[in-house]
């Protein structure tokens, strides 16, 4: 099953931008949200080199990735792809 994750920080003010842009949308996936600092293993397995970052992944493989703040439509189209 395919899913979201989206990489944040407590201090990225941009993940907070993502973030209530994001608030109410639905991508069609189901949406992880893994905070950086908590969980630094997992940001370095997948690569995460900057926040906030989009990974769609399948099962435990890697699909694609989104970086940065975006319009919901920009998103919505990434997510549908």
């Amino acid at each position: 099953m395919k899913k979201i994750i989206r990489f944040t920080a407590s201090w990225c003010a941009p993940c907070k931008v993502l973030a209530k842009r994001l608030e109410g949308v639905d991508l069609g996936l189901p949406v992880e949200v893994v905070d950086i600092d908590v969980n630094p293993t997992l940001a370095q397995q997948l690569g995460i080199r900057s926040v906030p970052t989009l990974i769609m992944m399948e099962g435990d493989t890697y699909v694609k990735t989104y970086h940065g703040i975006h319009t919901v439509e920009q998103i919505e189209e990434w997510a549908s792809t």
